[in-house]
């Protein structure tokens, strides 16, 4: 490797999330160390993911096929569709294991200041699956955020009188203390309140 090699390396190795320069270095310097162990299978197995790794046309998910295993399984086809903001959270959904339907990766969210309008996003498609795939609910797991509020409402209004729709809960995570929440995680757990019997 030339300095040039490794001063690109360190390079690209920065621009991935929650890594800055110094944190590149220090990868790329314990790679170089452990060689065998970690570089050459890394670089194999990125070498791999960058020639086979596609998204899903149906839902918009990260795998090797066309469509992805969850969009292919008979056992997912529960009439269920989570809809999610990006593959992050997707991934994350599956990790917790308790949804046994399909997914519907957005692609983002919109927003007016960033210019993202229903267009840009994969909502026309939302729409013709909840038809062709017989879907009796959609689940909108979007984060609680201004645009991800306007997203819900707007996938809402689209599918309004076609489907049953419903949204993730929200208010106090479990093992948190009011003291440390915010006033709008305090508000929508009280605006959620459900009675203990």
């Amino acid at each position: 490797m030339s300095s040039s090699d490794l001063d690109t390396l360190i390079d690209l190795m920065a621009r991935l999330p929650g890594l800055g320069p110094r944190s590149a270095r220090r990868a790329v310097l314990h790679l170089i160390r452990k060689r065998a162990l970690l570089l050459t299978p890394l670089a194999d197995a990125m070498q791999a993911v960058a020639l086979t790794a596609r998204e899903c046309l149906n839902c918009g998910n990260v795998g090797t096929a066309d469509i992805c295993d969850i969009c292919e399984s008979q056992k997912r086809a529960t009439g269920e569709i989570c809809v999610v903001e990006d593959v992050a959270d997707l991934w994350a959904m599956e990790r917790a294991g308790v949804f046994q339907g399909r997914y519907h990766v957005l692609g983002g969210t919109l927003s007016a200041l960033d210019g993202v309008g229903p267009e840009d996003l994969s909502i026309p498609r939302l729409v013709d699956r909840v038809t062709s795939e017989n879907i009796t609910e959609v689940i909108l797991a979007l984060n609680a955020t201004v645009d991800g509020q306007t997203t819900a409402h707007y996938i809402a209004d689209q599918l309004e009188g076609q489907v049953r729709l419903s949204s993730l809960a929200q208010g106090v995570p479990i093992g948190g203390e009011l003291d440390y929440l915010d006033e709008g995680t305090i508000t929508a757990a009280l605006k959620a309140r459900k009675p203990l019997s």
